[in-house]
């Protein structure tokens, strides 16, 4: 991703990516999987709920190591998404169809692809149940099933989205949104959110207002746009290396951070939105906006909650050193359905795939697992057109760098990483 100024309003900006610690060094040709039946057999050796970064990813390692035909995916979407390429979307740096694929061109080649949802897991009878009313038995299951998006629990949403002036990188119907609202400012409050629940990609909500800053500055409207950060978190970022650089920032660029602010209500005919003070119950606020950049409230999946494989708050409940059940010994999750006290992120599943392997390698032999995954993300924090900070830490919040750098500086070869680098490696790589 090339270092690019601002052109014109209404012109396209280049640039986007996202590194993976001890990346995948050989870039492998894309396996195509063509048949798509909604179930070819009614047991698999290996059953993978989830199409997304995890799921595939691990149906290529089951493949290696079962074999191809008893090893079968769940996943009704028709398209798979490179989702961190959003927040460069949302900002005019990149195109949204450079972060999709047909999912049959994902599904590692001769792995089963089951175009169904699944409404039901029954761990005790080692089964789930398909939408179409389809049990499929399993010797071995993974959950990969991801995050689910709530805009509907902010009172005007989603319904608020066909007006102007709003939108949201989180989704792929709202993500060009953001770019036309983000072009189309004249004056006023900016107003970007964080929610009061688990989210992906924590630190997208601000990236987008780094970049927003930043075509402001090089468009001539900085000074007529109050930016605000309102989060209902109680600081700007987990891992305090990282938040000192990120407050410089701040600071540097004259935005305003309110803390322990939740959105709760949109009212886009009027371009309000309100939000709860977490710290002053039954206390709300209301702030115009000229544009609204909304990260919506998530959770787990309908299907995870109150499911005999979630615990109370309805994700996966795993080992978080191994990723195997806890009272399953046969049922193993990753990525955002589960319960990891780590970020959810692509670059958290790359680790967890790794480890999740040897994992289920040891419990075929019927050994016990003893790789242990140490909770490795990263989070390249987009600050402008071509820096990024990239933020590397593991379960205890503490720094996890790859590079022999300090990776609290704006680096304009990190962005290079984060926007082109990257992508190649997911397609090519990390699903492989």
């Amino acid at each position: 991703m090339s270092a690019i100024g601002v052109a014109a309003a209404g012109s396209r900006l280049r640039p986007s990516g996202r590194p993976l610690r001890g990346a995948v060094q050989k870039l492998g040709a894309l396996g195509l999987h063509t048949a798509a039946r909604c179930a070819a057999k009614e047991y698999y050796e290996v059953l993978v709920l989830g199409g997304g970064t995890g799921g595939i990813s691990m149906s290529a390692r089951m493949k290696r190591k079962v074999g191809a035909e008893n090893v079968a995916v769940v996943e009704p979407s028709q398209t798979h998404y490179y989702q961190p390429l959003w927040t460069l979307v949302g900002a005019g740096a990149k195109r949204l169809a450079t972060s999709a694929r047909p999912t049959e061109q994902v599904v590692p080649q001769g792995v089963e692809w089951i175009k169904c949802r699944v409404t039901r897991l029954d761990p005790d009878q080692n089964c789930v149940w398909l939408e179409n009313n389809k049990k499929i038995s399993y010797k071995y299951l993974i959950i990969a099933l991801g995050i689910s998006l709530h805009y509907e629990k902010i009172k005007g949403l989603p319904e608020g989205f066909h007006h102007p002036k709003i939108g949201s990188n989180y989704s792929v119907h709202t993500v060009e949104k953001t770019w036309r609202a983000l072009q189309d400012f004249k004056e006023g409050n900016a107003i970007f959110t964080f929610p009061n629940t688990p989210i992906k990609c924590a630190g997208a909500p601000q990236k987008i207002m780094y970049l927003s800053e930043a075509y402001w500055r090089k468009t001539g409207k900085r000074s007529k746009a109050n930016i605000m950060f309102n989060t209902s978190l109680g600081v700007i970022f987990g891992v305090k290396k990282y938040a000192d650089a990120l407050l410089e920032i701040i600071k540097e660029r004259n935005i305003t951070v309110n803390y322990r602010r939740n959105l709760v209500e949109v009212r886009p005919d009027k371009q309000e939105a309100v939000f709860e003070n977490l710290d002053k119950p039954g206390v709300t606020e209301v702030h115009q906006y000229e544009i609204l950049h909304v990260t919506p409230p998530m959770g787990p999946p309908d299907v995870l909650i109150n499911s005999p494989v979630s615990d109370e708050g309805g994700w996966v409940d795993v080992d978080t050193q191994t990723l195997q059940h806890k009272k399953y010994p046969n049922v193993f999750g990753i990525g955002d359905c589960t319960n990891l006290p780590t970020s959810k992120k692509k670059t958290a599943i790359a680790a967890q795939s790794g480890v999740l392997d040897k994992t289920i390698s040891m419990v075929m032999k019927n050994q016990l697992p003893t790789k242990k995954y140490d909770g490795y993300t990263s989070c390249p924090l987009v600050t402008g057109y071509n820096k990024v900070i990239l933020a590397e830490f593991d379960y205890a919040a503490q720094p996890l760098e790859t590079f022999p750098i300090d990776q609290s500086k704006e680096r304009v070869t990190m962005y290079h990483m984060k926007a082109d680098m990257m992508p190649l490696l997911y397609w090519n790589a990390l699903l492989k």
